[in-house]
């Protein structure tokens, strides 16, 4: 078991796919600081594309994968479609990462079945969730 003051936290979450729940990842990160360091804290960022703009594609590749290289556990919001949550996810699975990803539900959204046909309740754990579930799903996923 990881030391929760050592534990170093992926947070995924849509960058370009669209911004729309900034505010609930910044949420989500918030609550995950108090079990580690949160290496890409920068994604609960209103204005993190802003922030971007200087760093090149490969740049950011590069330390998205160093990150995911360094971390004990990744938390995806997987609400909001994006490739490029997907793609690291896929590498965190490849890199024999544990995985939580979140998920609320809505008749509008339908998570992928990449994602929600990989949960296998301990490696790959997938949750709907609502608020007031955040701080048990953390609880129970991290210690």
């Amino acid at each position: 078991m990881i030391s929760v003051k050592t534990m170093k936290i992926f947070f995924g979450g849509s960058m370009r796919g669209g911004r729309q729940d900034a505010e609930i990842y910044e949420r989500l990160i918030e609550k995950l600081q108090t079990y580690g360091e949160v290496l890409t804290d920068h994604v609960g960022s209103k204005d993190v594309e802003k922030n971007e703009t200087d760093a090149t594609d490969k740049c950011i590749y590069d330390r998205v994968v160093r990150w995911l290289e360094e971390s004990d556990v990744v938390v995806a919001e997987v609400t909001q479609t994006s490739i490029g949550v997907g793609y690291e996810i896929g590498r965190a699975v490849a890199m024999g990462k544990k995985i939580l990803c979140l998920c609320r539900p809505s008749p509008d959204k339908h998570l992928s079945a990449m994602i929600a046909g990989a949960h296998n309740g301990t490696t790959f754990v997938v949750k709907n969730y609502t608020e007031e579930e955040e701080e048990q799903i953390f609880k129970d996923f991290l210690t």
